[in-house]
């Protein structure tokens, strides 16, 4: 193997010393800095300006679209309860209507189960039993025991009766104040859901008078309403409706002076003899389903998954609406939100 000799001093390779370079370096780096921080204060400043810049019409109108669509479905639903309230007041009504005759009827029982009891306690009973015992022949004894036996009965169908008809008015008192309990939790319940829904509608009022003067918010009657006349009763709700465009939204209001969405076409279709629920999901329930294709004048458009929106179908591809607070009872186009369904009601 070859061994070769240490380079001396001289010859080895000289180690790499500074460059001419690195004072630019240093003054490149501190420049980079200095316009990147000069930048960020730029980006800050811009977005501090953005910050407080006023809101567009457009997007104070996408806020109360966005508020409202998680409002409306609060309201459809104190509607619904609304509704379920009358009829447990109905209920009560009932019960109370049938306490007082019933009432009347145990008295009456328990005062010939006490007249009863008198009688005996007087002794007539031993009398009648001394009487069948004195008896001369046996065919007298055979009467005076059907004459007894009838005698138990009669006391015992008496004291039977008297216990059915207290434990009837037992139940049925007990039912009505029932009723009566769950009247006063929905009352209260309302009561507080109807403060906030108010405060809710102010705060979007307030909202919408930011970006409107009038309230208007567009043209109410765009097309001519109803666009056919289909005649019959859908042609009285239909024509209903148009003659209510103008008025004002009033969330649980059915007219005639003001309407939320099911209250207008719940009041349109009662001109024409057809009873609606005031919710926009019962309404549902209770319309035969159609199609897009059969679509007709006074047809109901349900909108959102949840069925918190509906309007009337008024031919040429428009629907007649209570909308929202701050918005009359005015035209759209079918196809300006989310369609759920169609249905016929009648």
């Amino acid at each position: 193997m070859a061994h070769h000799a240490p380079r001396p001093p001289s010859q080895r390779p000289a180690m790499p010393g500074p460059t001419t370079a690195e004072p630019r370096s240093r003054w490149y780096r501190c420049t980079n800095t200095l316009a990147a921080l000069a930048a960020a204060a730029m980006i800050l400043a811009g977005g501090a300006t953005a910050a407080h810049a006023d809101p567009t019409v457009a997007d104070i109108e996408r806020q109360i679209d966005e508020d409202w669509n998680r409002l409306e479905p609060v309201i459809e639903r104190h509607n619904a309860t609304r509704q379920d309230l009358a009829a447990k007041r109905r209920q009560a009504d009932e019960l109370a209507a049938r306490i007082a005759p019933l009432q009347r009827q145990v008295d009456e029982a328990m005062d010939r189960v006490g007249a009863l009891a008198a009688r005996a306690y007087k002794g007539e009973t031993v009398r009648a039993v001394n009487t069948l015992l004195g008896s001369r022949s046996p065919g007298e004894v055979v009467e005076q025991l059907g004459v007894l036996d009838r005698y138990a009965r009669y006391q015992q169908q008496d004291v039977q009766e008297a216990s059915a008809l207290r434990d009837e008015l037992a139940s049925t008192k007990a039912g009505l104040d029932r009723t009566i309990g769950q009247l006063a939790r929905t009352e209260a319940d309302l009561a507080t859901k109807r403060r906030q829904i108010d405060a809710e509608i102010d705060r979007l009022q307030r909202l919408r008078q930011r970006a409107y003067d009038d309230g208007a918010g567009g043209p109410q009657r765009p097309a001519p309403c109803p666009a056919g006349y289909p005649g019959g009763p859908a042609g009285k709700a239909v024509t209903f409706a148009c003659a209510q465009i103008g008025k004002p939204y009033s969330w649980g209001a059915e007219g005639p002076d003001a309407y939320d969405c099911s209250g207008l076409t719940l009041a349109a279709w009662a001109r024409a003899g057809v009873t609606l629920p005031h919710n926009a999901a019962r309404q549902r329930q209770v319309t035969a389903s159609v199609s897009r294709g059969d679509l007709r004048p006074g047809d109901l458009v349900f909108y959102y998954r949840d069925l918190h929106h509906v309007g009337m179908y008024v031919g040429g591809g428009w629907v007649v609406h209570a909308s929202r607070a701050g918005q009359p009872v005015k035209m759209k186009r079918l196809d300006l939100g989310p369609i759920h369904s169609f249905g016929r009601p009648g």
